[in-house]
């Protein structure tokens, strides 16, 4: 299916080349206040995670599955705030709040792709999590190089075809004239709402598909960490338990970010909330959350903390 196969059209079968993101337009006084608010976000995003990222590539002692896969969870909370957020930063000093067709088709592909694959990568680091307290003398040859390199490809995978199947969803309706995205990328729920025909099949195949991405990575992570705290309770060491708990705490406050926010925009029944309560809250999942996790696992993790010492030593204290 080519691009031009869709392009929407309005009623005189002109094709729409061009949609609207009206964004935070009702909030003229403050726009200079909230570019500088994302700006400084967006800026922590890339720095942090990219910070997160070259500790642990430079650091041999954080060379394990776990620290693998938050490289590759801050590698994506790059991506997918980085698709969204420097339009956002335009379009607060633009007149013209546009997009084309195909932008708009390329920022909801790759957003969705992204954010798919960040959801199944939280279960991997589940199951790598309850390989660890569960079974830590088979972790190593459970969790090789080999095991993760496909657990972060599958979950690649998984993200491409659901970017497919949800984009070919919202691009394949006919739009007749209305082109005003009311929300700050081109998302789902509110490009359906300027589709001129029945939307009853998207919004389904929408439900259906976010809510697989979402409750099978949920049940995996659910399933895990029960198997965790179990195992923990069976534990006699109380620094054992300790030091169980603090290597998933980081995590679980992360997927519990995550998920709730995912959960209220995507999977919520029709009518529930509005979408300014929407667009409030994917501001925090797509520019707030990818500029917390760098931090919530730092400052949580004593491993993260230490190659963080050790590397403002070597740079401070050179031989």
């Amino acid at each position: 299916m080519t691009l031009g196969q869709l392009a929407p059209a309005v009623g005189n079968n002109t094709p729409v080349t061009r949609f609207i993101l009206e964004g935070f337009s009702d909030l003229e006084d403050l726009q200079g206040l909230l570019f500088a608010t994302f700006l400084l976000i967006y800026v922590l995003t890339v720095t942090g995670n990219a910070g997160l990222m070259a500790l642990v590539l430079a650091d041999r002692r954080l060379h394990s599955p776990m620290y693998f896969f938050l490289s590759v969870l801050s590698f994506l909370d790059i991506c997918y705030s980085s698709v969204v957020t420097p339009k956002l930063l335009a379009d607060f000093l633009a007149r013209d709040k546009s997009i084309s067709l195909g932008g708009c088709v390329a920022q909801l592909a790759f957003f969705v792709t992204h954010v798919t694959a960040e959801s199944f990568l939280l279960a991997a680091m589940a199951y790598d999590r309850c390989t660890a307290v569960c079974r830590p003398l088979r972790y190593g040859s459970t969790m090789t190089r080999g095991t993760c390199l496909r657990l972060v490809a599958a979950s690649y995978a998984l993200g491409g075809v659901n970017s497919a199947i949800q984009t070919s969803n919202v691009f394949v309706l006919p739009f007749c004239g209305p082109n005003r995205v009311s929300h700050f990328f081109c998302d789902i729920p509110p490009l359906l709402r300027l589709a001129c025909a029945d939307t009853a099949t998207a919004q389904r195949v929408l439900y259906l598909f976010s809510g697989l991405v979402t409750l099978v990575p949920a049940t995996v992570i659910l399933t895990s960490y029960g198997l965790v705290l179990f195992a923990i309770g069976r534990m006699h060491s109380a620094a054992r338990r300790e030091k169980a708990l603090s290597t998933c705490a980081s995590h679980i406050l992360a997927i519990a970010i995550f998920y709730s926010t995912v959960v209220f925009t995507y999977v919520r029944p029709r009518g529930v909330g509005d979408l300014s309560h929407a667009r409030v809250v994917s501001v925090f999942y797509i520019i707030v959350t990818p500029m917390l996790n760098p931090f919530i696992y730092s400052l949580r993790n004593k491993e993260v903390k230490d190659a963080l010492r050790r590397r403002l030593r070597a740079v401070t204290l050179p031989d």
